[in-house]
C-alpha cells in the first residue's frame, strides 16, 4: 500500500507516462461532454468562495489549481526520472559527478515547475515572501537538522570526500562500503551485511577514515613474538619471505620487518606489508601470512613463546 501511494505521489518510468496520459484524457473527455461546466456551476458559487483581503478563491478554482499542480508535478517527476537514468549511463563521469548533475537538475526543474504552476494558477508571486518567511522560521526550529543534512549532502558531493562504493570507517570502528548517498543520509553496508543510515551531517563533522579516497592500497601489520635464544636474523628473513610469497602482497611499498621490543617473555617483531586492493579484504592475507610464519618457524626450530611466570612461595618452617 505504501509503495502504491508513493508511486501515485511521485510516478516514474512508464507508470508516470500512463498516469499523465490517462489524467489528460479524463480531463478532455469531461470538458467535451460538458461535465466540467456542471462541476463549475456547482462549485463556483458565492457560498463556496474564500476571501482574505484582496485574495479570492472559489472551490472550483481550488480544484483547478490542485489539478494543475498535480499534473505539473507528475510531468516534472517523469522528466527528472528520465534525465537521472540518462545521466547514470554516462560511465565516463565519476559516480559523484553523476550524482551532482542529477541532483542539480532535479532541484532546478522542481523550482521552475513550481513557479510555472503558481503562474498558471494565477497566484501573485509576491506572496512567496510570506511563504519564505514562514519557511525560514520552520527551518530555524523544526527543520534545522533536515536542512543541515541537506546542505552537508551537497558539500559531500562537491568535495568528493566520500563517493559511492568507497570503503570508509567511522570513529566507533564501524566500517563498510558506501552504497548510496541521498539528500538526508548515506547508506553504509557493513561487512556482515548490515545497512546503516548515516546522517550527512555526521560525515562532515566526524573524523571519517576513507580507505579508498586516492588509492585502494592498504597496509597490514602483524606482531610476532620470538623466544629468547632464537636466531633473530633467520626469524627476520622467514617473516619477510612469508609476506613476499603471498599473491596479494605488492612490491611497492615493499614488506618490512622491525624488531620492536625486548619483552618480558619474547623478542617482539612487527611485520608490515601492503595489499593492492583493500576492498578485497585484509583479514585473509593476514591469516595466510601468519600461517606461513608459523610453518616456517616450526620447520626451522624457532619458537613462538607464551607468557611464563615463576612463583616462589616463602613460608615459615614447621618445627
Amino acid at each position: 500500500m505504501q509503495n502504491f501511494l508513493l508511486r501515485i505521489i511521485k510516478p516514474t518510468g512508464a507508470y508516470a507516462r500512463w498516469l499523465i496520459f490517462l489524467t489528460l484524457v479524463a480531463i478532455v473527455a469531461a470538458a467535451a461532454t460538458g461535465q466540467l461546466e456542471i462541476v463549475r456551476a456547482y462549485l463556483d458559487t458565492e457560498a463556496l468562495t474564500f476571501r482574505s483581503g484582496n485574495f479570492e478563491m472559489t472551490a472550483y478554482g481550488a480544484l483547478r489549481a490542485a489539478l494543475i499542480l498535480i499534473l505539473v508535478f507528475w510531468v516534472t517527476a517523469a522528466i527528472s526520472d528520465g534525465v537521472e537514468k540518462r545521466v547514470a549511463n554516462f560511465k565516463r563521469m565519476r559516480a559523484a559527478t553523476r550524482v551532482i548533475v542529477a541532483k542539480t537538475f532535479q532541484i532546478t526543474i522542481y523550482i521552475v515547475a513550481f513557479l510555472i504552476a503558481l503562474d498558471i494558477v494565477g497566484l501573485d508571486l509576491t506572496t512567496l515572501t510570506i511563504f519564505g518567511g514562514a519557511l525560514g522560521i520552520g527551518i530555524g526550529f523544526g527543520l534545522q537538522k533536515i536542512a543541515s543534512n541537506f546542505v552537508s549532502g551537497l558539500i559531500l558531493l562537491f568535495e568528493r570526500a566520500v563517493e559511492q562504493d568507497d570503503l570508509i570507517e567511522l570513529p566507533d570502528g564501524t566500517a563498510g562500503f558506501l552504497r548510496r548517498t541521498s539528500a538526508r543520509y548515506a547508506l553504509l553496508e557493513t561487512f556482515d551485511g548490515k545497512e546503516i543510515l548515516i546522517p550527512n551531517e555526521d560525515l562532515i563533522t566526524m573524523r571519517v577514515t576513507n580507505w579508498t579516497l586516492t588509492n585502494s592500497k592498504g597496509r597490514i601489520e602483524i606482531p610476532v613474538g620470538v623466544a629468547y635464544g632464537s636466531d633473530l636474523e633467520l626469524a627476520h628473513k622467514l617473516m619477510l619471505e612469508a609476506a613476499t610469497s603471498h599473491p596479494s602482497c605488492i612490491d611497492d611499498p615493499a614488506p618490512v620487518c622491525f624488531l620492536q621490543n625486548f619483552g618480558d617473555s619474547a623478542i617482539e617483531f612487527s611485520l608490515l606489508f601492503w595489499v593492492a586492493d583493500v576492498t578485497e579484504g585484509r583479514r585473509e592475507p593476514q591469516s595466510d601470512v601468519m600461517f606461513a610464519i608459523s610453518r616456517a618457524f616450526k620447520e626451522n626450530g624457532i619458537e613462538i613463546p607464551f607468557p611464563q611466570r615463576d612463583v616462589h612461595i616463602k613460608g615459615r618452617e614447621s618445627g
